[in-house]
């Protein structure tokens, strides 16, 4: 299911998330259930079976942005520590 949304927001960074999961298990699960609600959404907004209610997306939408937040202030840190360490 992966495949399928190939145009992640964090995709650029992979190695640097990579790095960070093997570092710290919150940040795994935070990016692993950050990457769960993607594909999640991504059905759903794609799915021709039943509708969905618009709350339910926006729901899984504002949980989404707030995981989102949280990766990229971990990335944002974790970059900052790498560019320490060759001064």
């Amino acid at each position: 299911m992966k495949s399928q949304n190939k145009y992640r927001k964090f995709q650029l960074q992979q190695k640097n998330i990579e790095a960070l999961e093997r570092e710290n298990s919150r940040f795994k699960r935070v990016y692993s259930e950050y990457e769960n609600m993607e594909d999640e959404l991504w059905n759903l907004e794609n799915s021709t079976d039943q509708p969905v209610p618009d709350d339910f997306i926006n729901a899984i939408m504002l949980q989404s942005s707030y995981l989102e937040d949280e990766i990229e202030d971990w990335l944002i840190k974790f970059n900052n520590q790498k560019a320490d360490i060759k001064h």
